[in-house]
């Protein structure tokens, strides 16, 4: 794809918007950056446009339309609304429109291995590209883990493992990935969908384009990614924590059996150190497209049993008087919620769990939580915009306790929950009304938890 010459508007000043300004203008192209915010709003914020106000034209505090229909394309960051006016104007006059994920696929020489789902995607990333590295292979990982994928496009590596949302496949047309698993589907999203098919038909473009010399890796035990995945063309190997599978790779009392496609394997589960059902579903999930291209299983797997988990991600901070604490911030959605809730409770526990939960209200409805939460939460402690809906769905379960700040919600934590007793630190819910991201909320958490002293 050549941009030289290219009038590209980039629209959205957030990490991947600049990422393309920045690849745009050293390859020869003519830039706009558009942003709703004005530029003393994106600079409190903490946006970095210092080295880029020198190379493009800035566009800020709302959308010209001039500049969208005179463009030759226009390159739109995962949280921009396709709706805005002014990208309708500019489709109207046949300007491609294009998401970052598109652009730097496009541009690629090397072999995408995407990875999508509701949860489990991060971690699953960060393992496969621990996996093939240890294999000896050159890796770019990112995507909606953080780089932006544009920033790979002119490296040497033998593959791109990217991790995408339902925002960055908004805006894919003919994205094309050699490997897309589809870890999960759940409920997410529903202030930015109309409704659930909507989130659910977001998800499925990353099949979309395949074809039969690519691969599908689905969860077997979930219809939704199953009925995505049965739309494409792609290969399916399939993979279940629920059953034993003939074709394909699944988990059986404690190992994991890979069958159907040449040599079987199996391993023994225990060695690893991420722990959970979902962990194990994650780590099946990475390791398709290891075995698939023939690399050293060995390898691998010791790669896997090496790999800790992500911050923010089920992590342990400490334990302090008998009681253990987590930082789950990253669990920003209900189901990612009851999958950590179940991974340190089990169902009709002693219920000494404490969760502290809250944040920005995405439009869930918190009582399809009930069966899990109850009987496995002592108390919650709930914070933000979702405290109120959240307290109303669950108000019989367990004590419900409200804190206006995270240091407030800690130390509501450390007097309420008995010795032997778990905090879990998992929102369920955006981080934007109270935090500046879910890493600055786990953060703000875990300084808190650390600071607390022993008798306090």
């Amino acid at each position: 794809m050549n941009i030289v010459g290219k009038k590209i508007v980039v629209v959205g000043a957030g990490r991947s918007g600049l990422a393309v300004c920045r690849y745009a203008v050293m390859h020869g192209a003519q830039v706009v950056l558009s942003d709703s915010r004005t530029e003393q709003d994106l600079r409190t914020s903490g946006t970095a446009l210092d080295d880029i106000v020198e190379l493009v034209t800035l566009d800020l505090g709302g959308h010209s339309e001039a500049y969208f229909t005179g463009a030759d394309l226009i390159v739109i960051s995962p949280g921009v609304k396709l709706t805005i006016a002014a990208l309708a104007a500019a489709r109207r006059v046949g300007v491609p429109v294009i998401g970052e994920i598109e652009l730097a696929a496009r541009l690629l020489r090397c072999p995408i291995m995407a990875i999508t789902g509701t949860n489990g995607k991060s971690t699953t990333t960060e393992l496969l590209g621990a996996m093939l590295r240890r294999c000896g292979k050159r890796v770019f990982v990112g995507g909606n883990l953080g780089t932006p994928l544009i920033t790979c496009a002119d490296a040497e590596i033998d593959y791109a493992v990217v991790e995408l949302s339902s925002f960055q496949l908004e805006s894919v047309a003919q994205f094309k990935p050699k490997y897309a698993a589809m870890l999960n589907i759940s409920l997410d999203h529903l202030d930015r969908y109309p409704s659930m098919e909507s989130y659910v038909l977001a998800k499925g473009a990353i099949f979309a384009q395949q074809n039969g010399q690519d691969v599908a890796i689905v969860n077997a035990d979930d219809p939704e990614a199953m009925r995505l995945a049965d739309g494409g063309l792609a290969q399916q190997v399939l993979f279940s924590s629920a059953r034993r599978l003939e074709k394909g790779i699944s988990c059986h009392d404690g190992i994991i059996h890979w069958r159907g496609y040449g040599e079987s394997l199996d391993f023994d589960t225990s060695k690893l150190r991420l722990k959970g059902g979902h962990n194990i579903e994650n780590v099946m999930a990475a390791l398709v497209p290891i075995l698939l291209e023939g690399l050293d299983a060995d390898l691998a797997w010791q790669a896997a049993c090496d790999f800790c988990g992500l911050a923010h991600r089920m992590a342990f901070v400490r334990s302090l008087n008998g009681v253990a604490w987590y930082n789950d911030s990253k669990g920003t959605n209900p189901g990612s919620v009851l999958k950590s809730v179940a991974s340190l409770a089990p169902s009709n526990s002693a219920a000494q769990l404490t969760l502290i939960a809250g944040g920005k209200d995405k439009g869930g409805d918190y009582r399809d939580m009930r069966e899990c939460l109850g009987g496995r939460v002592g108390q919650f402690i709930l914070l933000g915009q979702a405290a109120e809906p959240m307290q109303q769905a669950w108000a019989d379960l367990a004590p419900i306790h409200k804190a206006a700040t995270m240091e407030q919600a800690v130390q509501l934590a450390y007097e309420l929950t008995p010795a032997g007793g778990t905090v879990l630190l998992s929102p369920g819910c955006s981080s934007f009304d109270m935090f500046r991201s879910f890493e600055h909320r786990g953060d703000l958490f875990t300084a808190a938890v650390l600071a607390l002293a022993p008798g306090e």
